[in-house]
């Protein structure tokens, strides 16, 4: 076999369990009290989360637990079943894994279709539902809320921004008790809009600090141009962890691997909106390669007008926008080549999947970014943020210099116009030189700091 799983095998330490005591100690851990870990939610970047963990840190039960929390019920259906079969059998690690636990035989019933198998169930042999083909290591996996956050000391919030909300307006109240408030990880992509009093963003980490009160600080954002599946086969791949200093600078440290390097960073909801704001365009990108038959010269033609979009739109949310460029293209260029929505988009275009469907895709999780289309063109329609127009010289709408994001949502969200609606766009003689809009945005003060909350 040519590349080495670890599947939580117990690795040579390399000061693994000094990066655990030290952390330890910054939260005050008394010996015999183990650091409580718990991811929220089960989809590809939560679960591949808490296996890393658990590969890394698992082998000292008395200092650690690593828990992660997924609704229970979720049937695995046939094809699928037979699928993981496939996967299994392909992987003698895993075949003798499984055989040594008791527990392959439930996978060749369900492959004969005399079993049905359920998604908690599977996720306890490392196997995710979201990522079949990526077995992960045995996990500890509990489906009663309550009993998996109640004494957490860091939470990850592996769950979709659609449904942070609900789940942490839920843990809120089983932490009444509390005398201490854990750190919480949000691994979230995508935003909310709202309008009142005035137009600004909601982010994940937001939301959470509405819904338990678990003040700004102790809430941190973690992401980066990667794909889980390729993370846990050990891809180099860096991160950056956004927060407050005093717990940014150490979890950076107690997350970091030699193959997943994390940085950190003060700004936190900035980095947070731009992980948002890229899948936008990556579903336009998967449109655009399928209609035009993966042809490079219109992908780069697309790429060239989204970029300028979103360049655009970070000079409404950043005083500096230029210290975002690097990190924004490099999440939204990984996720064009082989992100969800990038594939959504693709699946669309192709008639293979249809918006009646929905945004939670069997196989494949929810797609934030036909929400954040939503969110985006709902607040850059706001008339308050008008900014003056290059040629027209009148005050407009800013979503009226973003014609891609236009077209997005007249595809996906008010549905008049067909996925071919987004080709039109790019041919429209009309369009401004992508280069024009970037100078409009460097040479004007577009700065809206209302859009991220800010006073």
């Amino acid at each position: 076999m040519g590349r080495n799983y670890s599947n939580g095998s117990i690795q040579n330490c390399n000061g693994l369990e000094e990066k655990l005591d030290e952390f330890r100690c910054l939260l005050g851990k008394a010996d015999g009290d183990p650091l409580r870990i718990v991811g929220v939610g089960a989809g590809a970047w939560g679960s591949v989360f808490a296996a890393l963990l658990q590969d890394n840190y698992g082998q000292y039960r008395e200092k650690v637990q690593i828990r992660i929390w997924r609704r229970p019920g979720r049937a695995v259906d046939r094809t699928t079943a037979e699928h993981l079969f496939e996967v299994i059998n392909s992987r003698e690690d895993v075949l003798r894994r499984l055989i040594r636990r008791c527990a392959y035989l439930k996978y060749v019933e369900a492959r004969l279709g005399d079993r049905t198998l359920y998604a908690d169930e599977i996720l306890k042999d490392g196997f995710c539902l979201n990522m079949i083909n990526t077995p992960l290591c045995p996990l500890k996996v509990v489906t009663n809320l309550q009993e998996a956050v109640w004494d957490a000391d860091i939470v990850v919030n592996g769950l979709p921004s659609t449904e942070t909300r609900e789940v942490f307006e839920e843990i809120s109240h089983y932490w009444k008790e509390r005398i201490t408030v854990p750190i919480i990880i949000s691994l979230a992509k995508g935003i909310e809009a709202a309008l009142d009093p005035v137009p600004h963003i909601i982010t994940p980490t937001q939301m959470i600090n509405r819904a338990t009160g678990v003040p700004m600080e102790k809430i941190l954002y973690l992401g980066g141009p990667n794909i889980a599946s390729e993370i846990y086969n050990k891809e180099y791949a860096n991160a950056r962890i956004c927060g407050a200093e005093k717990w940014r600078k150490p979890l950076a440290k107690f997350l970091r691997q030699p193959h997943f390097i994390v940085w950190d960073n003060s700004d936190l909801v900035t980095h947070e909106v731009m992980g948002g704001l890229k899948n936008v365009y990556a579903i336009g990108a998967g449109m655009v390669a399928a209609l035009t038959n993966e042809s490079a010269t219109s992908k780069s033609v697309y790429f060239a007008h989204c970029t300028s979009e979103m360049i655009f739109i970070t000079h409404l949310l950043a005083e500096e926008p230029e210290k975002l460029a690097g990190p924004l293209l490099a999440d939204t260029y990984v996720t064009l080549l082989k992100g969800r929505n990038a594939w959504y988009g693709q699946m669309l275009a192709k008639g293979e999947l249809s918006l009646d469907m929905g945004d939670s895709i069997s196989g494949k999780g929810m797609i934030q970014g036909v929400s954040a289309v939503e969110a985006f063109y709902e607040l850059l329609s706001q008339s308050s943020l008008n900014v003056l127009h290059p040629e027209e010289n009148k005050p407009v709408a800013p979503v009226e210099l973003c014609p891609i994001l236009k077209t997005l949502y007249k595809i996906l969200i008010s549905r008049e116009q067909s996925s071919q609606a987004i080709l039109k766009a790019l041919r429209d003689e009309n369009l401004n030189d992508p280069r024009e809009r970037i100078e409009i945005a460097q040479t004007h003060a577009f700065y809206k700091p209302s859009l991220l909350g800010q006073p």
